[in-house]
């Protein structure tokens, strides 16, 4: 089984990830965020993926910092359960639509970090989360995942919609470029010989 556990601990945020890349999508999520649990529970479940993430942080300044640490925590766990990555596809994309959102996400397992985020929310807030955050997280966890992600909004009028299709494809792209090639058993699937 391809698992990691990493803990993050600041003085802006204390945090706990365990990720099962080959699981059968259960997330077990408290990171005093709710719209935020909603997302990565998306993740968990359309890429089938087990996610457990606590998290303390200083949610009475904002969530920020919290939201931000958890894209770096979940970006470390990604790496290291992904290991030399032998045998995967390495890349994944989805496009998924909900309602009259559509958007699509491009995953590469390539080693070196790389964001093109394209999506831009029809409101400020999601309730009582900032969209603004959105590209925070996503920078920490290519930084530290060392990926090469784009995503791109494609349309929307709903901006939960528009959230939610992100990060369903999110889940279904990664999903896709961690599944292990069979026909790449035991390669690294890069012509460097390591990635």
């Amino acid at each position: 089984m391809r698992t990691a556990e990493i803990s993050r601990n600041t003085l802006e945020t204390r945090i706990t990830v365990k990720v099962n890349l080959d699981g059968s999508g259960q997330a077990k999520l408290a990171t005093g965020v709710a719209f935020l649990d909603h997302m990565l529970d998306q993740i968990a479940r359309h890429g089938l993926i087990d996610l457990d993430i606590r998290a303390e942080g200083d949610l009475h300044i904002d969530a920020h910092h919290t939201v931000e640490d958890i894209g770096i925590s979940l970006g470390q766990a990604f790496a290291k359960a992904a290991g030399d990555k032998r045998g995967i596809r390495r890349y994944g994309h989805a496009y998924v639509p909900l309602d009259e959102a559509l958007s699509r996400v491009v995953v590469d397992f390539s080693g070196r970090p790389g964001l093109e985020y394209h999506v831009d929310f029809t409101r400020a807030r999601i309730g009582e989360f900032d969209v603004d955050l959105f590209r925070e997280f996503f920078q920490g966890f290519v930084n530290h995942a060392q990926v090469t992600l784009h995503v791109d909004n494609l349309r929307g009028i709903n901006a939960h919609h528009q959230a939610e299709t992100v990060f369903k494809a999110l889940g279904r792209a990664l999903r896709m470029a961690l599944e292990a090639d069979a026909r790449m058993a035991d390669v690294v699937p890069s012509t460097k010989g390591t990635l």
